[in-house]
């Protein structure tokens, strides 16, 4: 009872109600919701420390920066989030949380469109990406793939990798000029089969159980909301599918965040596992590649075939 009582006695207060009603939406930083609720950083501060002891909000801090998000405890989440549109103050903040997440996205926009011509020169700076791309083919070999989703496809080098030997590949990228790029890498390596389209990867335009495979490579540091990302790309895997993600092992380069528009500084696999079990698929394997300041890590997943449903089954027999 202690747990419930200390839980439900923190969110009774005005501002700690908005901080949780906006942390339903992804993680925020202190700036961020100092921006959004117009209060000063020490008294957002000592509310998200009273919420995090009573259970309700998880601390992450990344070299200068500190992440706050809801816990896994999820108490009362569902309720807040149907009453927040009716009432004007948390209406208000999720305006101003949607002009936050708007300013991410135009940054990160203008990024992609200064480095889109020499994006794959961009990722070789980091680490080897002939290793990485050797270790992506032995764990998810092309020749179990047959329909192939590339979240995230930037400039099609992954629809590349595994475009001669699936039946269908398809990427999908928020950035016009990444997906120009990638448009005529397609063409130019005669990949018919394969194309690309602009799309979000949190609100995919593929029906349930479309594809055997799914890769999300480099994307998720991006990504405001991970595990929601996760989440859709299993929707669109078929039983038996696997995900393959790969990124970033935890590291310090802050230049990446304020150079490069990362989000965040990568990820463990504790955090990565905890995606996969919200998402219903099973961790099969972890490999990690050192590259001097940055490791890749990659994360093999699969879609259990006993999830498979009426409908999942009526979409696999209709392909």
């Amino acid at each position: 009872m202690d747990p419930l009582l200390n839980a439900l006695k923190a969110i009774a207060e005005p501002t700690r109600l908005r901080i949780l009603a906006l942390c339903l939406h992804g993680e925020l930083t202190v700036s961020e919701l100092v921006r959004i609720l117009g209060q000063s950083q020490p008294r957002i501060s000592r509310h998200l420390k009273l919420m995090t002891e009573a259970g309700l909000m998880e601390r992450i801090r990344e070299g200068s920066w500190v992440f706050f998000r809801l816990a896994q405890s999820g108490i009362g989440a569902e309720t807040i989030d149907q009453v927040a549109p009716l009432i004007p103050l948390l209406r208000r903040d999720r305006q101003r949380l949607a002009e936050v997440k708007r300013d991410r996205a135009e940054a990160a926009a203008a990024y992609f469109r200064e480095n889109a011509e020499r994006w794959n020169e961009v990722r070789s700076l980091h680490v080897d990406e002939a290793e990485v791309e050797a270790a992506i083919t032995e764990l998810l070999p092309a020749s179990d793939v047959s329909s192939l989703l590339d979240i995230g496809t930037g400039t099609a080098r992954i629809l590349e990798l595994f475009g001669p030997r699936i039946e269908k590949g398809e990427g999908i990228d928020l950035s016009s000029a990444m997906l120009a790029v990638a448009r005529a890498n397609l063409e130019q390596a005669d990949l018919g089969h394969c194309r690309v389209r602009h799309g979000d990867l949190c609100q995919l335009p593929y029906p349930e159980a479309g594809f055997d495979a799914v890769t999300i490579h480099q994307v998720l540091h991006f990504v405001d909301d991970q595990a929601l990302a996760v989440r859709e790309a299993s929707r669109v895997l078929a039983p038996g599918g696997r995900l393959l993600i790969v990124d970033f092992a935890p590291h310090a380069l802050e230049s990446l965040r304020t150079d490069n528009e990362h989000r965040r500084l990568g990820f463990d696999t504790d955090e990565v596992a905890g995606w996969l079990v919200l998402a219903g698929l099973e961790l099969k394997e972890t490999r990690h590649l050192p590259g001097g300041p940055l490791t890749v890590s990659l994360w093999l997943a699969e879609k259990p075939a006993a999830v498979a449903g009426p409908e999942s089954e009526h979409t696999l027999a209709a392909q």
